[in-house]
């Protein structure tokens, strides 16, 4: 027998005006996140850092995210808390405006660490209102939902050409605008979910259901689980590559401005867009399973490619890669619901916090790397990544996965 939370969401019409509201407010969240990689050209010559000092700053910002999501989820899942959102986006406002004036790299840390908190908070009731919202379309609720982030990520080249570079760390403050912005959209969120429990939208009687059969997990599902943060791992480590040392990479390989290789990064970020609303869409149609192995495998062969061809040649297989890679990241969220449908908010703040810390690891760790050996190192390594994602085909398809449940 299904959740009720489960059966009672699908026999609801698709809120499309919520969805649209939702992934508005996850783009103007996740675009306080893309700020942070996007200062970092700045930062490291205003501050003379080192690359591992840069990985470390995305570090405090993304493990914040990754080890706080979980912990959020499970509180939503046991008392829903509409007005986290916009909570959260006031939490990243903050951060925002003491990034704009930090000294030095500790105020640095400390205000991306409000930021991540804010990220934090938000994902969870995020997910769970693109949840609710999703009616019988989970995937293309799912996708509408991460397009909106991925949009807000992939506008950090378009910050450092056209903010940061001329204005410098400064340049921050303009975006406790976009905060305040998101707080308003998010407050019109809150309080259509408020209203929706008001209204018994899970109903009193059947609580005591998605407390219980909802969090009835067997070994084929912990199993299930396992394997995806697994992938989450490779996925993440490879993004973390290319967002935070690309861009250096190209200056030091191709001679390339700080301004220069924003174009490269953008079409790496912008193609996810195209990606994850295709993967989306494509998922129902030739199952989850198979939409997250295409997505790794396939990026594998064009991320060996990428490090060895000439300037002209790299921002097509960029796009490319930003496609077939971002292909499965709502298809992963959405799989990993239909796993474990009674507890949405922890799921959901499990598996995208790992995409996050995992990422934020990477970071770390790739960039120590760097210091030891090379840019060129790092990037003939990441490219090794997207093959972990082979592991995938352990993953039940799509209808042994209904039978487990």
């Amino acid at each position: 027998m299904q959740p009720a939370v489960k059966s009672n969401v699908v026999s609801q019409s698709t809120m499309y005006q919520i969805l649209f509201a939702i992934s508005l407010g996850h783009l103007l969240n996740d675009s306080m996140q893309a700020v942070v990689p996007a200062i970092f050209p700045i930062l490291e010559k205003t501050m003379n850092l080192t690359y591992t000092e840069i990985g470390f700053i995305a570090f405090v910002l993304n493990m914040t995210s990754s080890v706080m999501q979980p912990v959020f989820g499970i509180f939503s899942d046991r008392k829903p808390s509409p007005f986290l959102l916009p909570i959260g986006m006031a939490s990243s406002l903050l951060g925002m405006l003491c990034l704009a004036f930090a000294p030095n790299l500790i105020v640095v840390l400390l205000s991306v660490l409000l930021i991540g908190l804010g990220s934090a908070i938000f994902h969870p009731e995020g997910s769970k209102v693109a949840y609710l919202a999703s009616g019988s379309k989970r995937g293309l609720s799912q996708a509408i939902y991460q397009v909106g982030g991925n949009t807000g990520n992939s506008l950090a080249p378009i910050f450092t050409a056209l903010i940061f570079v001329p204005l410098g760390q400064k340049g921050a403050a303009w975006f406790t605008i976009l905060a305040g912005i998101g707080i308003c959209v998010l407050i019109y969120v809150s309080m259509w979910y408020r209203n929706k429990l008001n209204e018994n939208f899970i109903p009193q009687k059947n609580k005591a259901l998605v407390k219980t059969e909802g969090t009835s997990i067997t070994k084929a599902v912990k199993f299930a689980i396992i394997l995806l943060i697994f992938i989450t791992f490779a996925r993440s480590w490879y993004s973390a590559g290319i967002g935070n040392y690309y861009q250096f990479y190209l200056i030091n390989s191709y001679g390339l401005s700080i301004k220069s290789t924003q174009l490269y990064l953008f079409i790496f970020m912008i193609s996810g867009v195209v990606g994850t609303f295709i993967g989306g869409t494509l998922a129902d149609r030739f199952g989850k399973r198979n939409m997250i192995l295409f997505s790794l495998v396939g990026t594998f062969p064009l991320a060996l490619l990428l490090p060895h061809v000439s300037l002209i040649a790299v921002i097509p297989i960029l796009f490319l890669i930003g496609i077939i890679s971002s292909s499965s990241f709502s298809v992963i969220v959405v799989y990993a619901q239909e796993l474990v449908p009674g507890k949405v908010g922890l799921v959901s703040g499990l598996i995208v916090g790992l995409a996050f810390g995992m990422g934020a690891l990477g970071a770390v760790l790739l960039g120590v790397i760097a210091d030891a050996t090379s840019l060129t190192f790092v990037m003939n390594l990441c490219s090794y990544l997207p093959l972990l994602g082979l592991v995938a085909f352990m993953l039940p398809n799509d209808r042994e996965k209904k039978l487990s449940n």
